[in-house]
């Protein structure tokens, strides 16, 4: 909390106050003025029982007021307080969280072919391995990890996947100066939860950032245009070297890891992502255990079927689905007798493959958009599954079973 919020926000509460305090007095001054008018005014001019009720209604209205605008700063009073508490509330929780978490934390830097660079870590068991991104250690010729307290080690490389940027990587260090941090459940964030990210941009350590979940559910393209679906979307700054530091929750607990921001000028605009925590517990095993990941994979080109491509083919506008445009050669999709665009037509001043089959379902769930199939593929499908899809072909729907492949190494 700065000096200038916290004078700013004082002062401000203090005119609110006095204001509140002058007008009680200004009821208190009119309770006894009239009060005592009414008895000069009883004493001195004879007045009828009306006019004497009628006074003392006044004068009970003026009291009413008087006990309401107490009543008001007595609450008031109560709402500045907690203010106060629940601000320094949230320091205290932000401060532990910090130390609860920071010596999980570490530096790594890497020399390549081209240069080197450095991104973050953290650390994910006893036995010495660290959870970072794959971009971070990519074509890495050495890998080093800083800890807080200045010790510095040689690191391994464990295990990659490109395709959702993951990667993990081994120390030798007694297991007393390790730290793990726990995963928690992407699955149940919530838009506008606290969101804090620690890591080390532009190489200062251990720095630390506080935001919100700003999106859920979000997409991005990674290597070989392929869609890492799921991703969180957060306003809590992440620059150049927070790259594969842990996005924690206000338990302390990892929720996601970060990835990459959306700007135009390469430092933060209030857009970054992370990598959610389930995706994480997903694949970490494999890693540690083979090496890699193995995507499950169709074998298709796709795009969304929106309402122009549609009528193009004389189907109801309001279809919606996945256009496949192409099929890979020898792919599960070209197995599974799928059948991509046969022509192409004009919309919006595009060249648009048209008359593929529109996948609209798979076992049995709808899939309105290219999204939602990818996302359910990934994240409830192995290679080897049979995927039922839900097909239109030539303005007839029919059911086509596939049968799941391993998603080719990126070229």
């Amino acid at each position: 909390m700065s000096d200038s919020w916290f004078y700013g926000s004082r002062k401000n509460n203090n005119k609110r106050d006095n204001s509140l305090w002058v007008i009680v007095i200004i009821f208190m001054i009119l309770n006894v003025g009239v009060l005592s008018y009414v008895t000069f005014f009883i004493d001195r001019n004879p007045v009828s029982t009306d006019e004497i009720n009628e006074m003392k209604t006044q004068l009970e209205n003026l009291r009413f007021q008087l006990s309401s605008a107490q009543s008001e700063i007595e609450s008031l009073q109560d709402q500045l307080k907690l203010g106060k508490v629940t601000n320094n509330t949230k320091n205290i929780i932000l401060t532990q969280l910090y130390n609860q978490t920071r010596r999980s934390v570490v530096l790594i830097s890497v020399t390549t072919p081209s240069g080197g660079g450095t991104g973050s870590g953290f650390i994910y068991d006893r036995e010495g391995r660290i959870i970072t991104n794959n971009h971070v250690v990519d074509e890495a010729e050495t890998i080093e990890v800083t800890f807080i307290d200045g010790t510095i080690v040689e690191a391994e490389l464990v295990g990659t996947d490109p395709y959702s940027d993951m990667a993990v990587i081994q120390i030798d260090v007694p297991d007393d100066i390790l730290y793990p941090l726990v995963l928690g459940d992407s699955s149940e964030l919530l838009v506008g939860e606290t969101a804090v990210a620690i890591g080390n941009p532009f190489g200062l350590a251990n720095t630390m950032t506080a935001g919100i979940i700003s999106a859920l559910g979000r997409q991005s393209s990674v290597q070989g245009n392929y869609v890492v679906v799921d991703v969180i979307q957060t306003d809590a700054a992440i620059n150049p070297g927070n790259s594969g530091g842990p996005l924690l929750n206000a338990k302390g607990e990892v929720i996601g890891m970060n990835t990459w921001i959306l700007s135009q000028t390469g430092q933060f605009s209030g857009i970054g992502f992370a990598i959610p925590s389930n995706t994480i517990k997903r694949e970490i095993d494999s890693l540690i255990d083979t090496g890699s990941y193995e995507h499950p994979w169709i074998g298709i080109q796709g795009r969304d079927l929106t309402p122009a491509i549609a009528r193009e083919m004389s189907l109801d506008p309001n279809t919606g689905g996945t256009l496949v445009v192409d099929v890979v050669d020898g792919g599960p999709a070209e197995e599974a007798g799928l059948q991509g665009a046969d022509s192409t037509v004009v919309i919006d001043g595009q060249q648009v493959g048209v008359g593929g089959d529109v996948i609209i379902g798979a076992d049995g769930k709808t899939m309105k958009t290219f999204y939602d199939l990818i996302f359910y593929v990934s994240r409830e499908k192995h290679p080897g599954d049979i995927l039922s899809l839900t097909v239109i072909r030539d303005g007839a729907t029919t059911e086509i079973d596939l049968t799941l492949g391993v998603r080719p190494p990126p070229s």
